[in-house]
């Protein structure tokens, strides 16, 4: 398959595109998504495996639904860019493993505007990709587990605990039980981003109440 069908609904069904397009390895464009209700598991691994796929469509959902985008680029390894992630409303699950092993992706969005974290709605989000700089979190409520291997394997990111020139944002971390394993889910195969600052542990777990700023110097 090398061209995908248009999809106009706007309002979606549990599990309606799962799996849609999985392991289509020749497919470079994805069609666009405007719907704007989700439902539960929406999305879920619809481009996992997608090895061409090069651009991520828009994807204008403000309020998310249980596991809709879970894993829906994972394995996309030729896409470079991940698309605006506007929902300020989020779900269990919404986010999790979403570019998960996208190996040549190096810009995040550049800012993640939801202020209410639930559990696991940003586990695995970006791990093993080679993004430079983490996006903008907003939150000031977190739950179990909701950043939980966030950026773990990507060994692109610096971490520094100071400011300074080329620092792209400062970040402070919530109680550490809500954002345990941020760096490092400690799956077996986790190689921690390149840390610089005697403040940051080695267990990914950020300390609570000290600010972390990132760059790619």
């Amino acid at each position: 398959l090398t061209q995908a069908p248009a999809l106009p609904a706007t309002t979606l069904s549990p599990y309606c595109y799962t799996y849609m397009f999985w392991g289509c390895t020749s497919l470079t464009q994805a069609p666009e998504l405007p719907a704007t209700t989700l439902a539960s598991r929406c999305y879920s691994n619809m481009f996992n495996g997608c090895t061409s796929l090069t651009q991520a469509p828009a994807l204008p959902a403000t309020t998310l639904a249980e596991g809709c985008y879970y894993a829906m680029f994972s394995g996309c390894t030729s896409l470079t860019q991940a698309p605006a992630l506007p929902a300020t409303t989020l779900a269990e699950g919404c986010y999790r493993s979403m570019f998960n092993r996208c190996t040549s992706l190096t810009k995040a969005p550049n800012m993640l505007p939801a202020t209410i974290l639930v559990d696991n709605c940003y586990r695995f989000m970006f791990e093993f990709t080679a993004i430079m700089a983490i996006p903008r979190i907003m939150a000031t409520t977190y739950a179990t587990d909701s950043c939980k291997g966030m950026f773990d394997d990507v060994k692109t990111l610096n971490v520094y605990s100071s400011s300074g020139p080329g620092h792209t944002y400062g970040w402070t971390a919530p109680a550490s039980t809500y954002c345990s394993g941020m760096f490092g889910s400690d799956d077996g195969e986790s190689e921690w981003a390149k840390l610089d600052g005697s403040n940051f542990p080695n267990s990914g777990t950020p300390t609570e109440g000290v600010t972390y700023y990132f760059a790619t110097v």
